[in-house]
């Protein structure tokens, strides 16, 4: 007859197998009493493009910087690759790549210098080095720049180099905290490429991002947190489909208080079948309901008699956008490309203070 203590070791091996992620009611205080995560459960199946979204100060670094071991949890079980946070961090940083905010690129050097120096920091045997770079170089396309420094590099070319360094010991997770933040588009729509030929390779792929697009884009599943704690999760789809209906967005040619009455007009019950979310926003008014597309008309009729002056309107299905509005009430910043928050810097704050002592990386394997 098997033992507690067997049962429970089956389970874990069988667990490594299919996950590349399990963290069971994490929890970080940090040493001022900022409780930066509080109780976060994931399970990322291995092969899966899972991101990690939520406002400035919600507490995606703090986690993030658990999962690549450079905090540590003050509660709760955390297991990379099949490795505990705790017990076992070296093997977790030899198992995973870590692409932070900000670049690890060496300007004075080359774009092949740079990966060779990233292949002495993981280890990659000496035989292997100079094939995995050429092919390194070919998939972020800096293949014709190898020997020129990087000082010379546009953004994106630094971000495409410094993700290439997260991947030279092929590791089969990799950790993404903000990767395109501040690159054009055209920029972040090449590291997408990258990024979605590397999951097709089979690698895990953990993004956190401010750009809903990304995230609509690139991942199968995601979670949303908010003050420390998951509030919502499920593919971008599913979460879209909880808001509850499509979207009228009616643009008004007057000011606020036209905006404030249409509001009012479109909250009336004989309007609408189910109960609207009406938002007036900085152009006019926009309505949530299942009824969007069919009483849409009847909106606008109304609008028109109580001499509202209606220049523009528009059905359309709920985007990521909505989805935040309606759990966390804020939109996306379009002038910041970030969250809106009133906490916004203090989760970054509070762990560049923690980890500010000892400045270890996932490469070198030190103790934090």
């Amino acid at each position: 007859m098997s033992t507690n203590s067997e049962d429970e070791r089956r389970q874990t091996a069988e667990s490594d197998r299919c996950y590349a992620i399990e963290a069971d009611r994490l929890e970080l205080t940090y040493a001022d009493g900022t409780e930066a995560v509080s109780g976060v459960s994931l399970s990322i199946p291995k092969g899966e493009f899972f991101g990690f979204l939520g406002p400035n100060g919600a507490g995606k670094t703090t986690t993030i910087k658990v999962l690549a071991t450079l905090l540590s949890p003050t509660a709760g079980t955390v297991r990379v690759n099949g490795f505990d946070v705790e017990d076992e961090p070296r093997k977790i940083r030899q198992s995973i790549g870590y692409m932070a905010q900000e670049t690890s690129v060496i300007t004075e050097m080359t774009a092949r210098e740079n990966l060779r120096f990233a292949c002495d920091a993981y280890g990659v045997p000496r035989g292997d080095r100079a094939g995995r770079i050429d092919e390194l170089l070919d998939l972020v396309d800096l293949a014709d720049v190898a020997d020129k420094r990087a000082e010379g590099f546009s953004g994106g070319m630094k971000k495409r180099l410094d993700a290439a360094m997260a991947l030279v010991h092929r590791p089969p997770l990799v950790f993404l905290d903000e990767p395109t933040t501040g690159l054009d588009p055209k920029a972040r729509n090449r590291l997408w490429d990258y990024f979605e030929e590397i999951n097709d390779r089979g690698t895990t792929i953990f993004l956190t991002t401010q750009y809903l697009e990304e995230a609509d884009q690139l991942c199968e599943r995601l979670s949303v947190i908010l003050d420390g704690e998951i509030v919502a999760e499920g593919s971008p789809d599913t979460l879209k489909r909880e808001v509850g209906g499509e979207i009228l967005d009616v643009e008004l040619e007057d000011g606020t208080d036209a905006r404030e009455r249409a509001a009012d007009i479109a909250l009336d019950g004989d309007l609408f079948g189910d109960d609207p979310v009406v938002d007036v926003t900085d152009v006019g008014i926009s309505v949530t309901s299942r009824e969007a597309r069919n009483r849409g008309p009847d909106l606008l009729v109304a609008l028109r008699d109580a001499g509202i002056t209606v220049t523009g309107f528009n059905v359309r299905s709920p985007t990521l956008d909505d989805v935040f509005l309606a759990i966390t009430g804020e939109h996306i910043d379009d002038e910041n490309d970030g969250f809106a928050s009133a906490a916004a810097g203090t989760e970054d704050s509070a762990a560049d203070q923690a980890t500010a002592p000892d400045q270890t990386t996932a490469a070198d394997g030190g103790d934090l």
